[in-house]
């Protein structure tokens, strides 16, 4: 089956023309960290038609433990469940929003790469790009009949544990952190207890990666990524940020920017922390 979607982001013109050319879902994938609640509030009272909606604390994360980060990744078969309880096939074409530049829409669309979905995409500059297209929306509930989704994989080796991440900073690795500045000198930390990053990463927060709300032209997310490298990418790129929920808006920008694959650390800073033993930096 030839894909729908040709790319790791499509307009929302893009979306509305797909929506009929054959088996997609949309999943609306709002979240407020401030408020967990928020997002089903407003999904609940407007969202593109048909679209699923994923809360990121009950759908795309699992509860974490006393050694894990705040958002640690479901296991596959948790996944897999999750997509056939939405009514997705590994042939479905997979569309996620948000109304955060794609902060959380990227998780998902990472998710699914996790599994080898290919077919997925998030919806560039999110929801309000959809309402300024003048496009319809709805607040009814989608009636979805469940599939049984099985995963093309079940085994990512763009993963990084907390274990192997130093090994492979010393080996070359180019750390990148998508946290804003200020959390990653250490100047402020709203949300976790400990302030400041892991030594040796690069500050590379998302909204750079951002022009009103929308992801910035392939040459200028390159440009970033290079600017960041200090130089050309290398090989291995490894991102993260606080609790690996934003790392994947970084892999998606350079996919778009035609960079190639990075990797994620999913436990991320909150996880990097729990240990006390581990090397804290602060400043720039």
């Amino acid at each position: 089956m030839s894909r729908i979607l040709k790319s790791p982001l499509v307009t929302a013109q893009e979306l509305s023309q797909a929506k009929d050319a054959g088996d997609l879902v949309i999943v609306d994938c709002r979240f407020s960290l401030a408020d967990p609640a928020e997002g089903r509030r407003r999904y609940e009272q407007s969202h593109v038609p048909g679209a699923r909606y994923a809360h990121l604390d009950e759908h795309l994360s699992s509860p974490p433990s006393s050694a894990q980060g705040r958002h640690p990744l479901p296991t596959p078969k948790q996944l897999s469940e999750r997509l056939g309880r939405w009514g997705i096939l590994p042939t479905t074409s997979v569309v996620s929003y948000d109304d955060s530049g794609g902060a959380f829409a990227a998780r998902l669309w990472w998710m699914l790469r996790s599994l080898g979905h290919e077919d997925a995409a998030v919806l560039d500059g999110g929801y309000a790009a959809w309402l300024a297209a003048g496009l319809p929306t709805e607040s009814a509930l989608p009636v979805v009949a469940a599939n049984e989704y099985t995963p093309i994989s079940t085994s990512d080796a763009t993963l990084v544990t907390t274990d192997e991440l130093e090994e492979r900073v010393a080996r070359g690795a180019l750390l990148l952190d998508a946290r804003a500045p200020e959390r990653f000198s250490g100047a402020v930390e709203p949300i976790d207890p400990v302030a400041g990053h892991i030594p040796g990463a690069v500050n590379l927060p998302f909204q750079a990666l951002l022009s009103n709300g929308h992801f910035k032209p392939r040459d200028l997310l390159r440009a970033a990524f290079n600017e960041a490298a200090g130089g050309e990418l290398p090989q291995d790129v490894v991102a993260m940020c606080g609790s690996g929920v934003t790392a994947c808006h970084l892999l998606l920008a350079m996919e778009v920017a035609e960079l190639g694959t990075g990797n994620l650390y999913a436990g991320s800073w909150s996880e990097w922390i729990r240990d006390p033993s581990r090397r804290v930096a602060v400043g720039n």
